[in-house]
Order: structure tokens, then sequence, then C-alpha cells
């Protein structure tokens, strides 16, 4: 099969399927070999992993994939790409292609039924406007995970990997950064992809922790008020929690914890640590 990671053979597989990019799926194809080696060669494949890929597209990454691992599934929600991914990932055995929506797909069912439930790796191209939920479901729902190493926007890869009082820091820093260490691996110009995107795209890997790196007794409250903490944040995290309603949380509860933790009553969610929000929470 021919490598489709070279422009000229993705071209020839769309053209002989008419295939009609679609707007709503964020479909932008890789086509450059040494971005997809970076990419496989950062996620350290071995044939004993099995390699969830969310969003395939024509397969290109995933004949990359299958060559390296001892299994992969590919989660496609474009029905229109499930008879081109047949033929291009024909050669390969270890492969099996769903049909689905990866945000309404009971990913840890598929992993006790595909590995026996013992932990994948996620590898994938995401489109843009759904990574953070992606990446949120992918922890939050416990999927058992050694790493998750994904292209995204160059922005959101900045967001998940600064440090407080910068202005990427965010519900999406603390919440990655509690889960999992993230590196970039590499920045990736628009011109490796069909169509263009208009930004640029980076390649971060995400390392889940065995542990997290901080305690918190309750993990849920934690993140509601980090969430809180950055839905306004131009505010102080006083008004902030103090305005959430679903966390009833008074301004003066919020002002004496803030005391406790040794923080000015003016200060807002961005300065505060991933530790601190954790001491936070348990005060509260």
């Amino acid at each position: 099969m021919a490598n489709l990671g070279i422009p000229q053979n993705t071209i020839a597989v769309l053209q002989k399927y008419h295939f009609n990019f679609q707007k709503k799926y964020g479909q932008n194809f890789l086509i450059d070999p040494g971005v997809l080696e970076r990419i496989v060669s950062a996620s350290q494949i071995t044939e004993d992993d099995c390699i969830l890929e969310i969003g395939p597209g024509i397969g290109t990454m995933t004949q990359y994939l299958a060559e390296k691992a001892g299994k992969v599934i590919a989660v496609e929600i474009d029905k229109a790409l499930i008879p081109i991914l047949e033929e291009t990932l024909s050669p390969y055995k270890n492969v099996m292609v769903i049909n689905g929506d990866i945000l309404r797909t009971d990913i840890n069912e598929l992993v006790r039924e595909r590995n026996q439930g013992r932990p994948i790796k996620v590898v994938a191209n995401l489109p843009y406007y759904i990574t953070t939920p992606i990446i949120m479901t992918l922890f939050e729902t416990q999927v058992p995970l050694i790493s998750v190493t994904v292209m995204v926007q160059k922005e959101v890869a900045d967001r998940m990997k600064v440090g407080p009082g910068t202005k990427d820091y965010g519900a999406l820093s603390l919440a990655v950064q509690y889960y999992a260490r993230p590196e970039v691996v590499a920045n990736v110009p628009p011109n490796c992809f069909i169509p263009r995107p208009g930004v640029g795209s980076a390649v971060i890997r995400l390392v889940r922790y065995e542990e997290a790196p901080v305690k918190v007794r309750d993990e849920r409250k934690m993140f509601g008020l980090i969430r809180a903490a950055f839905n306004q944040r131009r505010k102080t995290l006083i008004n902030s929690l103090g305005n959430a309603s679903e966390l009833h949380i008074s301004k003066e509860e919020a002002a004496r914890a803030l005391e406790k933790l040794g923080l000015p009553s003016t200060v807002r969610g961005e300065a505060l640590t991933l530790e601190q929000f954790a001491v936070l929470s348990d005060l509260l």
C-alpha cells in the first residue's frame, strides 16, 4: 500500500473516492512523513502496545502505528471515510476501525474488550474544535492510559504546559498537569496538512502520572473551584467563587480560606498553583 504521508498519494486516494472535506469534523490530513515519524517515535510504541487512534482520516498515521504496535483501534466519526480506510488499511491485520463518535464511545469498555483492561496509548491528530473535551474525557473517565501523544493547535499545547501568572494558564493547564506530565515534542507548520489549517500546530505528549502530584480530598470539588476561578478570570478569586452559585461558597468563607493560605484577598485564580488549589479545596 502506498505511503499516505506523501502528498501525491493522499491526493490520489481523495480523488479516487471523490472525498469532500467536512468542516464540521475539523478535517486536516497530515502529509509530512517526517512529522508522522516524530509522532510515532515520541509515542514510544512497542509491539506489546495497544494504540487508540482518534480520527484516523484516510489512515495516514494508522499505517505508521500498525507497523510498530501490537494492536490499533481507530475510531472515525465520518462514515464517508470508512470505505477508504478499508482499502488503505487492508494490508494490516492488527487494525480495527470503528465508525463512531469518540465522545459517545465507552472507551473503558473498549479497553476491556480489546486489551483485557491493560493500559493503552492514545495517538491522534485531533480535530481542534473538540481537543479539550476529548483529552478531559480520557483523563476524567479514568481510562487506563500510559500516555497521550496528540497533534493539537499550538496555542492549546502552550496552554497545557504553562504555569501560574501567564496569560495562557487556565483550567486546562491545571487539569492536564494534575493527571499527566506534558511535553511539547514538535511544532508543525500549516503546510504539513491538507487542507492547510489557519493556525500552527504542535505535537504534545502527556505521560500519565501513576499518582497525582498533589493530594486532594475531593477531586471534583477542586476542579469545580478551578473552573469557577477561570470563568471570570478578570475578577478576584473571592468574587469568582462567591459568584459561582453551584459551589455554595460565601465570599466570607473564601476570604477566610485564602487568609489561611497566606494569600491576599485581591488574588486572582491565575496566580495559584495546582497545590494551592488543592489546599484551598480541602479548606473549603
